[in-house]
């Protein structure tokens, strides 16, 4: 007899989840109430750094005035959604293509438990199915925190899946929160010639990042014109017929034509029938999950954004494909399990930040003894050549072993230079193994080696 799964959600932890366990063998349900992809694929990654390409092209148009190019550019608003919404339907289109050829079943409707090992299905048309399993997989991911102050109306303020690209390109947009998010959505709509204000409830971009990392950032953002409000915390937002006014805890008050909300996430853990199942989200609304990404009730798991773990597409796809293994039999002894401690992050600025495993700040407060190693790329051929030398490589090592421990990267394909870290970390690598290395000359990735050395 098959193993047979059901598995609410289809964004990356579910359709990996589902992709990986009907390859093993198993009889897969995947429900989905919006488009195979998930929100975090398609309505948040995915559409984000295609907006955010475009303001990098039309940057890289502003750079090539220094090497000795004329460029002009124009942004065409309709023909950037029309872009965003091919991409989105590509990777939906592969999706399903992909999971139908592992024969897993796609219901489109919205699913709830009704028991530890059983799922009532309601379609878009009010038709109900059940389903019986031996294993449920909860991958229902999350949605945009809005606070109770903050008068959303998809128009003059906005979340930020009601901004891909937004119904109107905004003249001054401010953004509430200084985290990830909103340090992505100030660069890339100032690159796309927007007035950006910027409300930093801290005292630094980026809280908790290293503040070099944070340095580099804010100096770009000033000498692009972006406004900084630091120790700024929005309370308030008034709506009038030309714009928007943000109200800030300290008095000050900023004017623009929108406003719009990164201040977090929150689980979509409602109704999902949780207590039929005997299961209780925590006081956040995340469902509390082992190193298994098993709940409390072996029947159940819970995956992705839902399970109060490291919010990223690339946690939730490899939380996915242990879930799936787990499930199999496949992978349950204790090396195999995450370490959330050494995913690799990436924020897609410009420039770029990326970064994995023990930060220089951690250590310190750990009491921990580190090395730590910093090459700017200013002295890398590839960047000069590149015309852009912003930033640097930063190398955290045990000056006892040698072991790489973590690293920190600024500058251009910071996102794609940090997994050579990645794989160092992961893997207990020494800086002699990254200082050994033959690598391309030139290239930005000669800072690694630098750095090691």
């Amino acid at each position: 007899m098959h193993t047979r799964i059901v598995i609410l959600g289809a964004g990356p932890g579910g359709n990996t989840c589902a992709t990986v366990a009907a390859a093993l063998g198993a009889e897969v349900v995947l429900v989905e109430q919006d488009l195979v992809g998930g929100a975090a694929h398609l309505r948040d990654c995915v559409p984000s750094k295609a907006m955010i390409a475009t303001g990098g092209e039309l940057i890289e148009l502003q750079r090539a005035r220094t090497m000795g190019l004329e460029a002009s550019g124009r942004l065409d608003l309709d023909a950037l959604r029309a872009r965003v919404r091919r991409i989105e339907e590509h990777l939906h289109r592969g999706l399903v293509e992909l999971l139908g050829s592992q024969g897993v079943r796609i219901i489109a409707g919205r699913g709830r438990l009704t028991g530890p090992r059983s799922v009532a299905v309601r379609s878009a048309d009010g038709a109900e199915e059940h389903l019986e399993a031996d294993v449920v997989v909860l991958a229902t991911g999350s949605r945009p925190r809005i606070p109770d102050w903050a008068p959303v109306d998809g128009l003059r303020v906005l979340t930020t899946r009601q901004a891909y690209p937004p119904p109107e390109m905004p003249e001054h947009l401010c953004v509430i929160g200084s985290g990830v998010t909103g340090v992505e959505f100030t660069h890339m709509f100032r690159s796309l010639g927007a007035d950006v204000s910027l409300v930093v409830s801290r005292q630094q971009v980026l809280p908790g990042k290293d503040p070099e990392v944070a340095a580099v950032l804010e100096d770009t953002f000033a000498e692009r014109g972006v406004r900084l409000l630091k120790g700024a915390r929005a309370v308030g937002i008034a709506v009038g017929e030309g714009g928007v006014e943000v109200v800030c805890d300290d008095g000050r008050r900023i004017a623009a034509s929108h406003a719009l909300l990164a201040v977090g996430s929150v689980p979509n853990s409602e109704d999902l029938g949780l207590e039929a199942a005997g299961l209780a989200p925590d006081g956040r609304g995340y469902v509390p999950v082992d190193h298994n990404c098993r709940t409390e009730v072996p029947s159940v798991y819970a995956v992705g954004d839902l399970s109060g773990r490291l919010p990223l597409s690339s946690v939730a796809a490899m939380q996915g494909r242990k879930v799936a293994e787990h499930i199999m039999g496949l992978h349950v002894r204790p090396h195999r399990h995450l370490d959330y401690d050494k995913a690799a992050s990436a924020i897609f600025t410009d420039p770029e930040i990326a970064d994995v495993g023990l930060a220089e700040a951690e250590a310190h407060a750990a009491g921990r003894r580190t090395r730590v190693t910093k090459v700017p790329f200013a002295a890398n051929a590839k960047a000069l050549i590149d015309g852009d030398p912003r930033g640097f490589v930063k190398v955290i090592s045990d000056p006892d072993t040698g072991i790489v421990l973590g690293g920190s990267i600024v500058g251009r394909h910071a996102a794609e230079l940090i997994s050579v870290v990645a794989v160092a970390v992961r893997n207990g690598l020494r800086v002699g193994d990254l200082a050994e290395s033959l690598l391309v000359h030139p290239a930005l990735a000669e800072a690694l080696a630098d750095a090691a050395r």
